[in-house]
């Protein structure tokens, strides 16, 4: 990240932004939803705006005045920023997200199917590693994740 808070998006998200993009073409710019939610959520995801849109969906089918569709509005709706790449792959990353995550010179990106996160890379290295490490503990040493996928098949 330079100092005016500009981020260079992999080319590879950028692809995934386009796609997900009902309104891009060549020559114009892909529009996303970064998601900074709650004090609890220490990395921005960055919604194509066909996921964003499934959710949205979702929270829409929720009973109209329940808690729970207050909250996800609040949760997604209200704490999201609609914004867009620029022609040179770089998006402005505003002073109040960059403060919610404490990102200053380096920033780490994680693709997650049709959306992606951004992180700090020591808050990631720090809190997302343990995370999986500690879950792979409840595996065998030649544990295979992929076996997980084998699961999805069957049933």
């Amino acid at each position: 990240m330079d100092g005016k808070g500009r981020v260079s998006i992999p080319a590879q998200f950028r692809r995934v932004l386009e796609a997900g993009d009902p309104g891009w073409s060549d020559g114009k710019t892909p529009e996303f939803v970064i998601v900074y939610g709650d004090h609890r959520r220490n990395y921005l995801e960055c919604y194509t705006m066909e996921a964003i849109s499934e959710v949205d969906d979702q929270i829409a089918d929720l009973p109209r005045g329940s808690v729970e569709r207050r909250m996800l509005e609040r949760l997604f709706s209200g704490q999201s920023q609609l914004t867009s790449v620029d022609d040179t792959g770089r998006i402005v990353m505003p002073a109040k997200l960059r403060n919610k995550i404490g990102l200053d010179a380096e920033t780490f990106f994680i693709a997650t199917g049709d959306t992606f996160q951004i992180w700090n890379p020591a808050t990631y290295d720090a809190e997302e590693l343990s995370k999986t490490e500690a879950w792979l503990e409840d595996f065998p040493d030649d544990f295979d994740p992929l076996t997980l996928l084998d699961k999805t098949r069957e049933g």
